[in-house]
């Protein structure tokens, strides 16, 4: 039987297949400044108030948006704005045409592969709550 995702355009996914898709690594969570004169993103190890770091999930999921009107929730439609997400992430993999990585849940059959393969953010984060200026918390690539 064949995958969804490799039968399914983004765009014809149900919503169910689309939260599917998230790997769970929390990276999307993490806070990220843009160079206006050349566009790069650099990253922090700065995560939102709302994100349960040992979980990797918002502690306020569905009201997200409303608690924090800067958090992007991505949607078929904006997949496009999306270069701000890590590389791994399966929205921006399949909307490049990329496989999704082989340690995503979806392929393992386990939520805890993104963590035991090391791509999440779990245990390599503070809160925004405790952290001081951004520049100071700049980091490597999370990919």
């Amino acid at each position: 039987m064949d995958a969804f995702w490799e039968i399914k355009t983004l765009k014809e996914l149900s919503q169910s297949e689309w939260e599917q898709l998230c790997d769970g690594c929390a990276k999307c969570c993490l806070h990220k400044l843009e160079d206006e004169d050349t566009g790069d993103i650099y990253t922090t190890n700065v995560v939102c108030q709302y994100l349960d770091s040992e979980q990797c999930q918002c502690s306020h999921y569905s009201q997200r948006s409303v608690l924090v009107p800067e958090c992007v929730t991505l949607t078929p439609d904006n997949l496009e704005q999306i270069y701000f997400m890590p590389a791994s992430c399966a929205y921006r993999r399949l909307a490049e045409h990329k496989p999704l990585p082989s340690w995503h849940p979806l392929l393992t059959g386990d939520k805890g592969s993104v963590h035991t393969a090391g791509q999440s953010v779990q245990g390599k984060v503070i809160s925004e709550l405790d952290a001081d200026d951004l520049i100071h918390h700049l980091t490597g690539e999370w990919d």
